[in-house]
Parts: C-alpha cells; sequence; structure tokens
C-alpha cells in the first residue's frame, strides 16, 4: 500500500504537509486512474498496477497527528503490515525539490509517521518512507506554521518537478 500522509483536503490541501498527498494525487493522474472517498476508512482510495504490483493507494482524511488511525485501520482490513506500506509525507531536513528513499523505523519528530508508530503499537519495524523536502523555516519556533502554509512559487515548481520525476522513474519501486 501506498500512502500520502495529508491533513483533511479542502482546508489545509495547498500547505506543505500535505506534500505526501501531492504525490499520490499526481501518481494516480499519470496512471489516468481516480480516487474515491471512502468514508469507512476515513480517506481516499484507489488501485493501481504498477510494474506488476497491485497496490492500494490511500490518502487519509483527518488530521495528520492522527492519520495513523485511519492508515491502521484500512491495513488491518486489507492484511497489510507496516513493513508492506510506503509512506510518503513532506521533511523539514530536505531542501524543496529534494527527495529521498528510506527504508527504517522512527518518525523523526514528524507527527504523521509518530501517529502511524503509535497505531501500529510501536512495533520496532522498518518501513517504507519517500520524504519529499519542503526546507525549514529559520526560526524552529516557526515550524507549525511553517507546515501548515503553501510553499512559494518558486517552491511549489520544485516539489512538483521532484513528484513528478519519481513518478515517472517509477523511483522506489526500483529501489525496493
Amino acid at each position: 500500500m501506498i500512502v500520502g500522509l495529508s491533513n483533511p483536503k479542502k482546508k489545509y490541501h495547498n500547505t506543505r504537509h500535505n506534500a505526501g498527498s501531492w504525490y499520490i494525487y499526481s501518481l494516480i493522474k499519470y496512471h489516468s486512474n481516480i480516487l474515491k472517498e471512502d468514508k469507512k476508512f476515513l480517506g481516499f482510495t484507489s488501485f493501481l498496477n504498477i510494474m506488476s504490483n497491485n497496490i492500494k493507494v490511500f490518502i487519509p482524511n483527518i488530521f495528520m497527528n492522527i492519520n495513523g488511525y485511519a492508515i491502521y485501520k484500512i491495513a488491518f482490513f486489507y492484511k497489510i503490515r507496516l513493513s508492506e506500506i510506503l509512506v510518503i509525507h513532506d521533511d523539514l531536513d530536505l531542501k524543496p525539490g529534494i527527495i529521498k528513499f528510506k527504508y527504517s523505523y522512527g518518525h523523526s519528530g514528524h507527527n504523521g509517521l509518530r501517529s502511524i508508530i503509535n497505531e501500529f503499537h510501536n512495533q520496532k519495524i522498518n518501513f517504507y518512507r519517500f520524504r519529499i523536502g519542503i526546507g525549514r523555516p529559520i526560526n524552529k519556533n516557526e515550524i507549525s506554521s511553517f507546515v501548515l502554509s503553501p510553499p512559494s512559487h518558486s517552491e511549489m515548481i520544485l516539489i512538483k518537478k521532484s513528484i513528478l520525476d519519481a513518478i515517472k522513474e517509477n523511483y522506489f519501486f526500483k529501489s525496493i
């Protein structure tokens, strides 16, 4: 399963913290598919076939700090282990336009990742992460307002380009 972390779509869609959902929307569009709201799982779902892999795609439609609840709920229903989930999320430690694939345990301070780890009962299991750089504010006291605000036009161009390049290259499927 591929999950794009997000805050509820309407109000927060264009904020940096929703970079994970931007990836999913671009992936779905690239494969000429659609997402459907699935209230049972508190989000938007679809299926894709990429490089002969049948993949469930999911964007939670609840707040970032409780995304893990929706992800656990859908994973439990479909019997998907945490180690079989690719979590796509924003990353303050990477500059806009920089993306990195990681397979490890931990949340690095990201509330969405923290929620996932908590919901999966703090299992110390490595899981796949696709980190999308959003940059970091100069003042660390401004992190909350920074992630909940839209990127500048030039930052958005870099972020969108990195997302599209990763999709075209099947970046993480070649890494697994």
